[in-house]
């Protein structure tokens, strides 16, 4: 079996096959040695949710302290931008490096696991009883063979684009963050609605003695000047962005029906992000990541053969969660609904800043 993608995704997958297949992941990471300046990183806000938190604690997961940064956070603030409110919500994150997470899942592979570290997957073609799988690796080409292939690649799978799905597929946005320095620490999430940058929302994390910025914009829409739009209205709410040491995007998707996801088609199966499972409410995906290789796993371990079906019975509770926070959507992202849930103060608290 081989799984491009060595995220929370891939390597779960790998993590719960190894005792039983031979697996191989491929990612083009440095995964498994100490991170080069300039290397690719995710961009990820980095707060584990509590559904999240509940499948570490399912899998038997005890996150290690080198992962987390502080501050740990309790509380949401959100801005409504458009109605000029604001509110505070507790919820309860862990704050962490997500470069460190990933390595950490990484770390937790057995030796049985053929962890191709530094490899761009290529394309992939189906013969009679396997996949034909091509890779580089310092400049060479290699041909690997597999029963099943695992795209476990993220937004823009090249996996899921080479399988070709015909149909609905999520909703994509550009996700853009930067880190900034910062004097004084939040001691929150911040949560950002304003309709003249993304019909999606903005973000601000505190991390150790930075704050990072970031929003989800849908792509060919003046991205660049969006986001310094968002940099000036910050600074004029009373946001302290100081001097900018870091920046970088991602493809993030939002699926807006349960019809735009996608299992793959045997011998191609998709978890994570690649096959669309991402919160289309928050854009939280470690959960879906962990439950869609958990799903997976159990479908392969329970009948190799026929392990699509399964897949498919197994993901049902997910797919029936992503069509709950669509129902929940417009509660957060209808500007007249959003303002009716704010003035009322539901599950609202009051915050002493002194």
């Amino acid at each position: 079996m081989a799984i491009v993608g060595g995220g929370p995704a891939g390597a779960t997958l790998a993590r719960l096959l190894a005792k039983d297949y031979k697996v191989l992941v491929i990612d083009k990471r440095r995964l498994d040695s100490d991170p080069q300046k300039g290397q690719f990183t995710k961009c990820c806000g980095g707060l584990i949710a509590p559904d999240a938190q509940k499948m570490l604690a399912k899998m038997g997961l005890a996150l290690p302290q080198n992962v987390l940064v502080s501050p740990q956070i309790f509380a949401v603030r959100t801005i409504d931008i458009n109605n000029k409110l604001e509110r505070f919500y507790q919820r309860f994150y862990f704050n962490m490096d997500r470069e460190k997470f990933d390595r950490w899942l990484i770390s937790l592979l057995p030796d049985e696991v053929d962890l191709r570290c530094g490899s761009q997957f290529k394309h992939f073609e189906q013969e009679e009883d396997a996949v034909r799988i091509v890779l580089t690796q310092n400049n060479k080409t290699h041909i690997e063979h597999a029963k099943i292939l695992v795209g476990a690649d993220g937004a823009h799978s090249l996996v899921r684009k080479q399988l070709g799905i015909r149909g609905l597929v999520p909703r994509e946005y550009i996700s853009v963050q930067a880190k900034f320095t910062a004097k004084e620490i939040m001691p929150y999430f911040t949560a950002i609605f304003d309709k003249e940058i993304t019909d999606y929302y903005s973000w601000i994390i505190p991390k150790e003695q930075h704050l990072l910025l970031g929003t989800a914009l849908k792509p060919r829409e003046n991205v660049s000047s969006k986001f310094e739009l968002l940099q000036e209205k910050m600074k004029r709410y009373g946001i302290k962005l100081n001097k900018q040491v870091e920046k970088e995007g991602a493809f993030i998707l939002r699926p807006m029906r349960v019809r735009q996801l996608s299992v793959g088609q045997s011998p191609i199966a998709l978890i994570g992000e690649a096959g669309g499972w991402i919160s289309p409410s928050s854009a939280e995906g470690l959960s879906y990541a962990f439950r869609s290789a958990s799903y997976l796993a159990q479908a392969i371990k329970s009948d190799f053969k026929n392990y699509h079906k399964h897949y498919l019975d197994n993901i049902t509770p997910l797919r029936r969660n992503i069509r709950l926070k669509n129902l929940k959507a417009p509660f957060m992202y209808n500007s007249q609904m959003r303002k009716w849930v704010m003035l009322s103060g539901l599950q609202s608290m009051q915050i002493d800043e002194n």
